[in-house]
């Protein structure tokens, strides 16, 4: 139950401890602040209210309205006992309903519900997360830094450059180390990134030996003040091989260019099947295989990811025993962004000309198949001691549970991708779950809503706190007139729908 659906006394037992003066001392986090009537804690989640220790935020209940077919009530709708809702369409989110800490505490919600005549339970809370952090894909071919280079945010490190992807570069942001590991400011100064981050807000930051990038989950990336429009369509060799057929005929020789793999048309295979004449144009950089070319020039923010501006710079030689006058050449980046169409003449030397229509028609083609440029923000956590004891008094057993896929995980009743291997290690998209979904205790760590959803029966049999699950009716009428209801998300699967076997 909320704070404020529980005696005084049950609510000091369970959030908290009265003093004198009307002070109550907050042990939802290890801060343990000690907060005046009227004021709320250092988090701003919990306050005093009359001497008794409430949440600043409503609970957030997620009502499927479609599939029950009624209507969802707003927001602090006046006189509403919670009964509008349909319980088996309801489902209780850990944003807004307390922590389990300090570790031996029942979680604040334990719910029972009915769904294809299976009864399910949801553990409900909000998880105080040291070990966390964000992974945040980039979509650019802009060369961001170094990898392993320090990603700092107001002079702080608060993560790295880890490994570029196809099309993308990838950010490592928080984690222990840079929470709990370093100065007192590099804590916050993280703590406060990551959860800007999780909240959709625009971050800047800067990395050591590369450039500034501003990231916002979902929008587009802004390298050096320039917004990011386009993911390229692959790399220069692919690039070679997806087009190669549209060029035919128009053109004598196209170069890709590419930070990673530079593509040459008339040496490529896909040149060679389709009979194409060598155009004896060797580019600078090491050959890998017919047609493909590494390290043609040092990553950057120019053509292809690379650092140049002019591309005949990655020209190495024109070979005059193959190459001849009026020889059509086609440069082009990966995004088609950067395109450059030359003839040669007398002396084999590349002069720029009118690009022909049907050639400039293939390079908006690339552009069309790029796909926008944009930011993901991954948050990742790991779900430890004082969690899995608000579920279960043996918590390897729920640990084993949610390996075995017996019992399902999500946040803010989004789907969440658990990784194998041993703990609960999760991740999510944040763009995926309700607004206002975290929160901050300056320990420092992450608050985040977490819920496992199992059958009734196997949460016995983990040993869960069968005596402190609640009827979902119970729920509405004691919490709902108070709640935030917001829609739940279409494209989100069902908890309990999963566990039961039945429709999502």
């Amino acid at each position: 139950m909320s704070a404020d659906s529980l005696s005084t006394e049950a609510r000091s037992k369970k959030f908290g401890a009265a003093e004198a003066d009307g002070i109550v001392r907050c042990d939802a986090c290890p801060v343990l602040c000690r907060i005046r009537p009227g004021r709320s804690g250092a988090c701003s989640r919990y306050a005093n209210k009359d001497g008794h220790l409430v949440r600043t935020d409503p609970v957030v209940l997620l009502h499927d309205a479609a599939e029950s077919g009624q209507r969802l009530v707003p927001f602090g709708a006046a006189e509403w006992d919670g009964r509008v809702l349909d319980p088996s369409r309801t489902f209780v989110t850990g944003i807004g309903a307390g922590t389990t800490y300090p570790d031996y505490k029942p979680a604040p919600f334990i719910v029972a519900s009915e769904h294809a005549g299976v009864e399910t339970v949801t553990v409900v809370t909000e998880g105080i997360f040291s070990y966390c952090g964000v992974k945040v894909k980039i979509d650019t071919d802009r060369h961001l830094g170094p990898e392993r280079a320090a990603v700092r945010v107001n002079g702080e490190e608060v993560g790295h450059i880890t490994t570029a992807e196809y099309g993308s570069q990838m950010l490592s942001v928080g984690g222990v180390r840079h929470l709990t590991g370093g100065s007192k400011k590099e804590g916050t100064v993280t703590c406060d990134t990551l959860l800007r981050l999780c909240a959709g807000d625009a971050v800047t930051m800067t990395i050591d030996g590369g450039h500034e990038v501003v990231v916002q989950a979902g929008q587009a990336p802004i390298v050096d003040g320039v917004p990011e429009q386009r993911m390229r369509v692959g790399c220069g060799s692919a690039t070679v091989g997806i087009f190669a057929r549209q060029w035919l005929g128009h053109a004598d020789e196209v170069i890709v260019v590419d930070d990673h793999i530079t593509g040459v048309l008339t040496e490529h295979q896909a040149g060679r099947v389709l009979g194409m004449r060598p155009a004896g144009i060797r580019v600078k950089g090491r050959r890998s295989t017919p047609g493909r070319y590494f390290q043609v020039a040092n990553p950057g923010i120019g053509w292809g990811g690379t650092d140049i501006a002019d591309p005949l710079t990655i020209i190495q030689a024109i070979d005059p025993a193959t190459a001849w006058p009026g020889l059509r050449l086609l440069m082009t980046s990966t995004t088609g962004e950067h395109a450059l169409w030359l003839v040669l003449d007398e002396t084999l030397k590349p002069v720029p000309a009118e690009m022909p229509a049907p050639v400039r028609g293939v390079v908006d083609r690339i552009g069309e198949n790029c796909e926008p440029s944009l930011c993901t923000v991954l948050f990742m956590a790991g779900a430890g001691g004082s969690l899995r004891a608000g579920v279960t008094e043996n918590p390897v057993l729920l640990t084993r549970s949610v390996a075995a896929g017996e019992t399902r995980v999500t946040m803010g009743g989004a789907p969440v991708t658990v990784w194998p291997g041993g703990g609960i290690t999760v991740m999510a998209d944040v763009t995926r779950l309700p607004k206002n979904a975290f929160g901050s205790v300056p320990t420092p760590a992450i608050v985040a809503p977490i819920e496992f959803t199992l059958p009734r029966d196997l949460y016995a049999r983990l040993g869960g706190h069968d005596g402190d699950v609640v009827a979902m009716t119970d729920v509405l009428r004691e919490v709902g007139p108070a709640a935030r209801i917001d829609p739940w998300n279409p494209g989100h699967p069902w908890p309990a729908g999963e566990i039961a076997g039945g429709p999502a």
